[in-house]
């Protein structure tokens, strides 16, 4: 299941806007519903006061008129034929009980519906009696009509309480309930358009609220500290935008001026580190040339028969050394600065051919896929490519070994040529992977370590690649891509 917050702040602002929508909805929905079943109730409740107040009115105008004593007794005397005339006209249910809780009256005509004579319950009498109004309210439903009954005494002329009344209204509430269910439903369609309004305008909002922050987010990913970095530029975005692209610009402006210094930096302990190896590699030779000197200072004797033989031996000697220094500050200047390039259309297959007759390894095999791969490129750069390659692959052999073996492959595709020199050597050591291609490094007791970096900014100038694979004790395979034009 994926995490919230691992989803995009865009998706996660759209959802929060759907889920407070809906929120919103059902809550006021659920409000809706209780604050009009409360409406209801309490509209029920006040008609059914009114009706009781009308109603209890009534008796008392009854009993102050009447003929008959004022006592429980005549109760149902006095409200023979009135109990009728007064339910209809206040469209409820009347029974007039003793004090006792026995019935002595009720409006339920005997021929129509026979009036249970079931006294009042204790519980009634006693909340009667106990409550600070002397008033009780039941109520109850049955098969969806509501029942309520109210419960109050009946008093003469002198506030003496003679007998108990019972008011029951019956209340159907089926024209309420499709009443509110015509309401709900046209609230219900109101809140559908709001929903569908609601997801699009939280779509278009999300997406105007993280459009800049995906430009930021851009423009971030592409900052580079080896190229110039564009800065920020937005219109009508709120404060917290502006902050953020005002410090992206700052880190750029400082980004700047950091690449500056360690480009001169870098220049400064590049000159140091070749200023140092250029020492060392002179003074090799400048040992040598040393002690010749002292030694033919010491043993120098004009008359010595051999000394002709002893002075050309001598001579030899300090050209040899000479040499050598001659060909350190060729490498050095080679590497400093490359010959420019003088491309030509060439049949790479026969110029890789050409390179590889200079080596006499019975063991190196050149399997070319293709008779002809024409390129424009430096017929010179692109033998000492092959040639370097190769060279240091004939000196990862391993010493003895029985089966020797470097293949050379040439082949391309729709717009590369591709050169693969692959050995069977010693291979190289993990440590060492990483420092392949720097100046200087070497793992041989000889040579100045320039030859990869040197092919290597050779290929670069074409805009190719070069990359190897290598597993110690195995061997190791380079592969060079250089463009066709």
């Amino acid at each position: 299941m994926i995490s919230f917050t691992r989803i995009s702040l865009r998706i996660r602002i759209f959802l929060s806007m759907i889920l407070l929508v809906l929120l919103m909805s059902i809550l006021t929905v659920l409000v809706t519903r209780g604050q009009y079943n409360e409406h209801t109730k309490d509209y029920h409740d006040k008609r059914f006061s009114r009706k009781e107040n009308a109603t209890k009115q009534s008796i008392k105008i009854d009993l102050f008129k009447t003929s008959f004593a004022v006592t429980t007794e005549n109760l149902s005397k006095i409200f023979q034929d009135r109990i009728y005339e007064i339910a209809r006209i206040h469209k409820l249910t009347i029974s007039i009980y003793d004090m006792q809780g026995n019935l002595l009256k009720s409006s339920i005509p005997y021929n129509f519906d026979r009036a249970e004579e079931v006294p009042l319950s204790k519980e009634i009498l006693s909340d009667l009696a106990n409550n600070s109004n002397h008033r009780k309210i039941k109520g109850y439903t049955e098969k969806g009509i509501t029942h309520q009954s109210s419960y109050t005494y009946i008093e003469d002329l002198r506030f003496k309480r003679i007998g108990i009344l019972e008011l029951r209204i019956n209340q159907n509430n089926n024209e309420q309930k499709i009443e509110l269910r015509q309401f709900m439903s046209r609230l219900y369609a109101i809140y559908i358009l709001m929903l569908v309004l609601g997801i699009i305008l939280a779509y278009f909002l999300s997406s105007y609220i993280t459009r800049s922050i995906q430009t930021i987010s851009e423009k971030i990913k592409e900052t580079r500290l080896n190229k110039r970095n564009e800065k920020i530029t937005l219109k009508s975005t709120s404060s917290e935008i502006n902050s953020l692209v005002k410090s992206y610009n700052n880190m750029i402006d400082q980004l700047e001026e950091s690449a500056v210094k360690l480009a001169k930096s870098e220049r400064e302990q590049a000159w140091k580190e070749m200023a140092k190896q250029v020492a060392h590699e002179i003074k090799n030779p400048l040992t040598p040339m040393r002690l010749s000197v002292q030694s033919f200072e010491r043993k120098f004797d004009p008359n010595d028969p051999e000394i002709k033989e002893k002075l050309t031996e001598y001579s030899q000697t300090l050209i040899q050394q000479i040499d050598v220094m001659s060909s350190i500050a060729s490498a050095f200047s080679d590497f400093a600065k490359m010959p420019k390039q003088k491309r030509e259309k060439l049949d790479v297959i026969e110029v890789v051919k050409h390179a590889l007759d200079i080596f006499t390894e019975s063991y190196i095999n050149y399997l070319p896929e293709e008779k002809e791969i024409y390129a424009y490129l430096d017929k010179t750069q692109l033998i000492r490519i092959v040639t370097n390659l190769v060279k240091n692959a004939t000196q990862a052999m391993k010493k003895n070994d029985l089966n020797p073996k470097i293949e050379v492959k040439v082949t391309s595709d729709s717009s590369n040529i591709i050169i693969i020199v692959s050995d069977n050597g010693i291979g190289i050591k993990d440590k060492n992977k990483d420092f392949v291609f720097e100046p200087k490094f070497t793992t041989k007791t000889s040579g100045m370590g320039l030859g990869l970096p040197m092919i290597k900014k050779i290929i670069e100038t074409y805009d190719g690649s070069i990359h190897f694979s290598s597993t110690e004790g195995v061997g190791s395979v380079f592969t060079v891509t250089l463009p066709k034009t």
